[in-house]
């Protein structure tokens, strides 16, 4: 008996595709998606070049973040009649940082089967070349959009020790960086870029450095930021050296003072309102 016939209704598979190296697809897979009756998918036309390669000809339907709810009721009408359905984003594992939540969640309530095929993820690839402990992480997708909501985030998880992953595009790439830099402090970070494609870039160092570097990064193609978890203890330092990095960070980084406090107490796992305290007298003239 084959996996496709283990249930009287049909059957919801969850399948992995490539990142990028079509290569990078499992046999199951393959097989998977030629044996069932329609693959919905989060763009079709970058599905069809994968089916093309492999010469699979199980039709088409879209389903994306736009039309989930919508298409969803569709595609569970069609399982619940006897049809078995794939579900694959554009490239990785779905749900991961993409669509398909709303499909198996209705899956699951409507009692169907729901099969994950395994397979390529960015957030396990990139992990796998960073260096950094793996055994327990943080994965935070991608941060928000707008500055001030991405630093409240930052803020939220300044104290995880865990090593820490997020997903960002290449147009905000430089500024999150230089956000992660005022929150969290100059870690070590590794940057995964283009994973498994052709011009495929794995990177590591401090952020300051990479910073600094900017000019020389390419930040075309999707992009994985991986994080040293932070210190589960605070760092000893005096008053004079917080007043040093200060005047360091307005000088040499051209931050303005908020910006400098935010790095400083990231850097040294202060507390903002202290590094804030030394700040206002260092404005003001003063000297404790």
């Amino acid at each position: 008996m084959t996996e496709i016939n283990i249930a009287k209704k049909g059957i919801l598979y969850v399948v992995a595709t490539p990142i990028g190296n079509l290569e990078d697809i499992s046999l199951r897979a393959i097989r998977i998606l030629k044996e069932i009756n329609l693959i919905a998918a989060e763009d079709t036309r970058r599905t069809k070049k994968l089916l093309n390669a492999y010469k699979i000809s199980t039709p088409l339907i879209s389903l994306h973040e736009h039309n989930e709810k919508g298409k969803s009721e569709l595609i569970i009408n069609k399982i619940n009649s006897g049809l078995n359905v794939a579900y694959v984003s554009d490239a990785g594992t779905p749900c991961v940082s993409d669509p398909g939540h709303y499909l198996i969640d209705y899956a699951h309530n409507e009692k169907i089967p729901v099969i994950p095929i395994p397979g390529p993820s960015a957030v396990i690839t990139a992990l796998s070349a960073s260096g950094f402990r793996a055994d327990s992480f943080l994965f935070c997708g991608f941060l928000p959009v707008r500055k001030n909501k991405r630093r409240e985030y930052l803020a939220s998880i300044k104290n995880e020790e865990k090593t820490i992953v997020i997903y960002e595009s290449p147009n905000r790439f430089i500024a999150t960086l230089e956000d992660i830099y005022a929150v969290l402090g100059d870690r070590e970070i590794a940057v995964a870029r283009e994973l498994t494609k052709v011009f495929e870039e794995i990177k590591r160092g401090k952020i300051s450095e990479v910073i600094s570097s900017k000019g020389k990064i390419k930040t075309k193609g999707e992009i994985t930021i991986i994080i040293q978890g932070g210190k589960d203890e605070p760092e000893t330092i005096t008053e004079d050296e917080i007043r040093k990095k200060l005047l360091k960070l307005t000088k040499n980084k051209k931050l303005s003072m908020r910006d400098a406090v935010d790095a400083v107490a990231g850097q040294t796992s202060l507390s903002r309102k202290i590094v804030y305290d030394v700040a206002v007298n260092l404005r003001f003239g003063k000297k404790k």
